[in-house]
């Protein structure tokens, strides 16, 4: 979320493999200087209009606190996103709320789990997580339940982003979700499918590594598709890169830099002449997909500027097979 600083010696890293334990992992881990909440949905009314939800909670630790359970001197600072895109209206609205970290106005909590900045809420209870956040223009109330096992990134979830760079790093795919969205008083009913990620370190990235571009796909054969790619200032593949397939029956299978392609086709250029590749061809094995943004501006103008949103995935005869999420970092 932040630059590195010399903090960080202070708090602990992602260096080894580990034990990981649920729902207790699904909470805070603030022995590390970084963690985020990722949820990510592509949603359809019974009519067909299409939308898609983005919410995501960053905690940064700003020092390691000698007081961690003083609510006033526990160091932390959470930064929540919210963002909904509306396809067929091409508009794309974001809100964000920071807070320090206290009781009543932003943390973690634990049996049962919720994830909360100043009312908006990401809550988990007896495997059913939900979603409530409301902002001046829309709101957004889901319920989602996981369609298969937690996947764990990388080697057993310890994610190489560099040497000497890692996280603890894990997703569920393919969360089942219904609810209802409403924009300016506008109701929608909507059902649809979501991905959650989940990740923590106090790692950055290395000097020469200026941001990523991550994909996380569904597709109508039940498979599901992570591809992370990052990007160097000399403009080379990062050996790091890495990805996975899950497939329709939960098993997956990680990826390597070496067996899948990333491949530009479109850009976006923005009023600030920051140009977005919004059109890829993404390549695994002998299977070829086509990755286009729902629509071109779906830019989070926000403490964080990055591109996120809904994309659409069609294979080589443009026929639609799949949905999901995009974001790009780093582009300036």
């Amino acid at each position: 979320m932040l630059g590195a600083s010399v903090e960080d010696d202070k708090f602990a890293k992602a260096v080894g493999a580990r034990s990981f334990e649920f729902p207790r992992d699904h909470g805070s881990h603030p022995d590390y200087r970084s963690e985020w909440w990722y949820l990510t949905v592509g949603l359809q009314t019974d009519r067909g209009r299409e939308f898609g939800v983005q919410f995501t909670v960053f905690r940064q630790a700003l020092f390691r606190s000698s007081q961690p359970d003083d609510p006033w001197q526990n160091g932390q600072v959470y930064l929540a996103h919210v963002a909904l895109t509306d396809v067929a209206g091409d508009q794309h609205y974001e809100a964000e709320r920071l807070a320090r970290g206290h009781p009543q106005l932003a943390g973690v909590s634990i049996d049962p789990l919720s994830v909360y900045v100043e009312g908006w809420r990401l809550n988990l209870d007896h495997d059913q997580w939900s979603l409530e956040a409301v902002t001046d223009t829309f709101a957004v109330k889901l319920h989602l339940e996981a369609q298969k096992p937690v996947v764990y990134q990388g080697d057993a979830g310890l994610s190489a982003k560099g040497p000497g760079q890692a996280s603890y790093y894990y997703s569920l795919p393919r969360l089942a979700a219904r609810g209802d969205i409403s924009i300016d008083g506008e109701n929608y009913s909507v059902t649809g499918l979501g991905w959650l990620d989940r990740e923590w370190s106090t790692s950055v990235l290395s000097p020469n590594q200026i941001g990523w571009d991550w994909f996380a796909l569904m597709l109508a054969n039940g498979e599901d598709v992570m591809a992370f790619r990052l990007r160097r200032l000399d403009g080379s593949r990062d050996p790091f890169d890495h990805g996975v397939v899950v497939q329709a029956d939960g098993t997956s299978r990680h990826l390597a830099m070496s067996d899948f392609e990333l491949q530009p086709l479109g850009y976006w250029r923005d009023e600030r002449n920051v140009q977005w590749p919004i059109r890829w061809r993404l390549t695994i094995d002998n299977c070829e997909w086509i990755v286009s943004a729902a629509i071109d501006d779906q830019r989070m103008d926000t403490l964080l500027t990055y591109w996120e949103g809904l994309v659409h995935v069609t294979d080589a005869t443009g026929q639609r097979v799949g949905q999901g999420y995009m974001e790009l970092t780093g582009y300036r």
